[in-house]
């Protein structure tokens, strides 16, 4: 099929390649119970391209509203991460230095390297060093902006699930997380819009898993999917470009915030190892599959056909984009990071047996099968570990 497409105009052969790899990406989905979860949100992100359209987006939610009248104290570990968020609560006004003056192409300061992307790699185009500059800067901006939409959806996944949660204690840490996803949501975009002075719209995929986790009514998919999935990769990237940067006011924002999602991701382990080890059989395997398909989605986000779209759409074929994008030297450590953090939580919530295993080798992930997960990982580690390795 592929092989055909060659014949085609570019502008053809571009529309093909969207439909063959979304065709690839449904030919992964096994479990018939999540192509039925995940298929109606594939047709709104893939499709029709909702997140696309230049309005507001409703999304239907359907959960249990679960109150507890007698306020136990029913989780000692939920209740220390909430004790511990309530003290590190902070104010970006106070915290970071907003008067900080960014300047995109200054190579002392840095927001991300050229060797991070290696433009001269790409084929079928020759570009200046100043255009490499602009696309280097615009992938940057692509980058936050998915960081700044997947902040979105986790505030409003962490007030749903602050209201479905069944332990008192959970209810009490998932106040401090709507807090601080909020704060992610003002800082990423105060940043993108007074700084980088460029927003881009929600990936597709992206969108299709926000849009899954807001439609689910099961409490835990919602946590499974933004706690592990979202939080945990996030917390990968976020640690990736904080590394990396050379730019003083990113990488401080960035610093408080790793902070905050390593809590995140912390008492979402505390949560689901507890609820999955009573799961059903049945359940635990749909959760199981479910967690893979997401991770194909989120390792597909990286591609960042936005920006090829605005720069290399007519020049290039698609598939051209794809292989770069897929083989930049910072996207291949940006995926081996966060996946690293994604991984073993998924190991250390039970969603990781040997029937799956398979799966995750045959896409390159089975080898972060044995890194440390969020319950043996803190803030202050992560944040020591990645100033040393810089």
């Amino acid at each position: 099929m592929r092989s055909l497409t060659s014949l085609l105009p570019l502008r053809m052969k571009n529309k093909v390649d969207v439909l063959l790899e979304q065709v690839s990406l449904l030919n992964e989905l096994r479990d018939p119970r999540v192509l039925a979860a995940l298929a109606p949100s594939g047709v709104r992100g893939l499709v029709l391209r909702q997140g696309k359209q230049g309005t507001p987006t409703k999304m239907p939610a359907s959960h249990a509203a679960h109150f507890d009248w007698t306020y136990p104290a029913d989780n000692p570990q939920m209740r220390a991460l909430y004790t511990k968020a309530k003290k590190l609560q902070w104010n970006s006004d106070d915290v970071l230095p907003w008067k900080t003056s960014v300047d995109p192409f200054d190579p002392e300061h840095y927001l991300l390297p050229d060797s991070f992307f290696c433009l001269e790699d790409l084929r079928g185009v020759t570009l200046t060093r100043r255009e490499r500059q602009k696309v280097g800067h615009d992938l940057t901006s692509w980058l936050l902006s998915q960081f700044l939409h997947g902040e979105q959806g986790a505030l409003f996944a962490a007030a749903q699930v602050t209201e479905a949660v069944q332990w008192f204690d959970g209810k009490l840490y998932g106040a401090t997380q709507v807090m601080d996803e909020a704060r992610h949501v003002e800082v990423f975009h105060r940043y993108l819009d007074t700084k980088a002075n460029k927003l881009y719209q929600i990936n597709d995929n992206l969108f299709v898993i926000i849009d899954a986790l807001m439609t689910d009514s099961r409490w835990d998919m919602k946590f499974l999917g933004m706690q592990i999935m979202v939080e945990g990769l996030a917390l990968g990237a976020f640690g990736s470009i904080y590394k990396t940067t050379r730019e003083p006011l990113l990488k401080e924002l960035l610093r408080y915030v790793i902070h905050d999602e390593a809590r995140h991701v912390h008492y979402g382990v505390l949560a689901l190892k507890q609820h999955f080890a009573l799961l059903s059989e049945r359940d635990r395997r749909e959760r199981e599959d479910w967690a893979f398909e997401v991770a194909l989605l989120m390792r597909n986000r990286l591609v960042a056909y936005e920006v090829y779209e605005e720069h290399f759409e007519g020049l290039i074929p698609r598939s051209e984009w794809r292989r770069f994008a897929m083989e930049m030297p910072g996207m291949r450590a940006f995926r081996q990071v966060m996946f690293s953090r994604l991984v073993p939580n998924l190991r250390a919530i039970g969603l990781i047996t040997p029937r799956i295993i398979a799966r995750y080798e045959a896409v390159g992930l089975a080898g972060y099968m044995n890194g440390l997960s969020a319950e043996r990982l803190d803030g202050e580690g992560l944040i020591a570990a990645l100033d040393q390795a810089a």
